[in-house]
């Protein structure tokens, strides 16, 4: 394969990774009623209980399901309260294409929150979202 080649295909590699990012954040202004970006590069998924994370340094589509499993587990998980949880989750799940449950929510966020395992995280995507992964070694 000759360098132009190589050249060739990181450009539709690159491409690739811009219409599957640009599509998964539109499919979440889409699945999250009143969802914005923001002038500070931030998606505000649910304003008036401002979950929202930043959108620096997201390249990819993994890079997006990472920050939501990050910065969504939590409150989904614990900071909302009874009315706003479920319809968060909800659009979660619809998102991701998911089924998870508050339960499971509590489980990641523990084991991916606040994105202290990023590592994990990308092996619980690349899995299918094989929730084994996040058990803990007694």
């Amino acid at each position: 394969m000759s360098i132009e080649d190589v050249n060739k295909a990181l450009e539709v590699e690159k491409l690739n990774n811009e219409i599957a990012l640009k599509s998964i954040i539109n499919r979440a202004l889409h699945v999250f009623p009143k969802s914005f970006i923001n002038h500070n590069n931030e998606i505000i998924l649910e304003p008036r209980n401002n979950v929202y994370f930043r959108l620096d340094e997201v390249e990819t589509e993994l890079d997006f399901k990472c920050k939501m499993f990050a910065w969504l587990s939590r409150p989904i998980a614990e900071g909302l309260n009874r009315y706003w949880s479920p319809l968060v989750l909800n659009c979660f799940n619809e998102l991701l294409k998911t089924n998870f449950s508050k339960d499971e929510m509590y489980e990641i966020y523990d084991r991916l929150g606040n994105d202290v395992n990023r590592k994990l995280t990308i092996r619980f995507i690349e899995s299918g979202y094989d929730l084994s992964l996040l058990t803990r070694n007694s």
